[in-house]
């Protein structure tokens, strides 16, 4: 590759890394102008635009999505020739966002993840906390962890565990009432099962997150089906035995947009991240 057409596919990746040619410009120690004029120039070189522009900025077209995963690998192949040169391994490098639901990124993947820098040290690595599924059309996330029946339309993954969901509440109370899931959880298997056995007149407050349930069942609100996981290794709660779900079990998957489904490195990062998952399918399920 020509050395003028690499640096123009640096600021591309730049603006694309940092969602804003202001945050680009600052990445790379040049002006706004700068980027500008060397975006047009990839552009125009390969002809064809990379970005929609719009009053709120640049964002990636969903259609040039395999596009931007192309030049990422060109610049992990070109990172790998410095490394081979120097008679090294090719090492797994690069940045990736993943984003999964806020239970998930506080109790279950910062241990994955230190084992994940372990094993790929040169990788780096983003966590987006959200119960609301981004749009990994627009990147902003490349992989997602997300606890669901199906995937919605244009994801594709794999799932190799289930989470479990049993009913909890505080030590010591016998609560009448249910606490009810609101938000993004409202398309949840749990809700589904709580609106069709307590039904909404039962559900005395509600929330859209399984951390704030716990909280709210651990003070003695009322009772919460929540994830075995976060639940039975606190020592405030209980299982409610009367009032058990019929083996409420949910598939965790790890999937990307269906575009970047054979990007070496993605590939390579979501395998890593099914082979921790397989290995976490006790405590997933409840059995720890």
């Amino acid at each position: 590759m020509h050395r003028s057409n690499w640096d123009d596919l640096q600021f591309v990746l730049a603006v694309v890394d940092a969602q804003s040619v202001a945050g680009a410009a600052r990445r790379l120690g040049v002006n706004h102008a700068t980027v500008l004029r060397r975006i047009a120039a990839f552009e125009k070189r390969v002809g064809t635009q990379v970005f929609q522009r719009s009053p709120q900025g640049y964002a990636v077209r969903p259609d040039r999505l395999r596009l931007i995963a192309a030049m990422h690998e060109v610049g992990h192949a070109m990172a790998s020739v410095e490394q081979l040169a120097r008679g090294l391994e090719a090492p797994l490098s690069g940045r990736v966002r993943i984003t999964s639901t806020d239970t998930l990124c506080q109790c279950l993947l910062p241990d994955i993840l230190l084992d994940l820098r372990h094993q790929a040290p040169d990788l780096k690595l983003s966590l987006i906390a959200s119960n609301a599924h981004l749009d990994l059309a627009r990147l902003e996330a490349e992989i997602t962890l997300r606890p669901a029946l199906e995937l919605p339309e244009a994801l594709t993954g794999e799932t190799s565990v289930n989470m479990r969901f049993a009913t909890y509440c505080a030590i010591g109370s016998e609560p009448t009432g249910w606490l009810g899931l609101d938000g993004t959880l409202r398309r949840s298997r749990p809700n589904f099962w709580l609106e069709r056995n307590v039904g909404k007149q039962g559900m005395t407050v509600s929330a859209d997150s399984f951390l704030v349930l716990r909280e709210l069942a651990a003070k003695g609100i009322g009772k919460a089906v929540l994830p075995c996981f976060i639940a039975q290794s606190d020592s405030r709660l209980r299982l409610v035995q009367s009032d058990q779900p019929d083996d409420l079990m949910v598939p965790l998957w790890v999937a990307c947009h269906e575009e970047l489904a054979t990007v070496p490195r993605l590939h390579r990062v979501r395998r890593l991240l099914c082979d921790a998952l397989s290995r976490s399918e006790d405590l997933l399920a409840g059995r720890i």
